[in-house]
């Protein structure tokens, strides 16, 4: 402290410095929260477009595709109904991915109102949230760099490596 100077003035200016630490430290927090939300939220709305249809199978077709045909993006086949009021189709389209090989039959729940089919089973499932697996990685870089918080940052990433490795051993 400078002689000449009250101690008031010291005082003031290092309770403006601590304020302006909150400010800082809280806008960080809030912003980074935010985005952490942001990317969860955005896994689970990524996901949930074929989720849905393979977790909520009540009152919805239900059969087995016979894999006859890929291209770059879709593989085709002919559709066999399991449930009731189901009706057989000489072609369905499911998405080509690592899961879906010709000359394999899978079991799969018909999107309404169309002829796309998505696989079901615990393989459908696991296999329609790996972009939620995905969120909860990316999220947890952000909530051990941007929170500072390691223990729930390893509670993430470990719940989103347990997701894609599940969907990977069962797909």
């Amino acid at each position: 402290m400078i002689p000449a100077m009250p101690a008031t003035a010291a005082a003031s200016r290092s309770a403006a410095r601590q304020a302006s630490t909150a400010a800082l430290r809280f806008g960080r927090l809030a912003s980074m929260g935010a985005v952490t939300v942001l990317i969860l939220v955005a896994g689970v709305w990524a996901s949930w477009g074929s989720a849905q249809y393979v977790m909520l199978t009540k009152g919805r077709e239900r059969g087995t595709i016979e894999v006859a045909r890929c291209s770059r993006d879709v593989c085709s086949g002919p559709y066999t109904p399991m449930s009731h009021g189901s009706e057989a189709r000489d072609r369905v389209d499911i998405e080509k991915s690592v899961a879906v090989r010709k000359g394999r039959a899978y079991s799969v729940v018909v999107k309404p109102g169309s002829d796309d089919v998505v696989r079901s089973g615990p393989a459908g499932v696991l296999y329609s949230w790996v972009p939620m697996g995905g969120a909860l990685l990316l999220a947890s870089v952000v909530v051990a760099g941007g929170l500072r918080r390691t223990r729930f940052a390893w509670v993430l990433a470990g719940s989103g490596i347990a997701l894609l490795t599940a969907a990977f051993v069962t797909i």
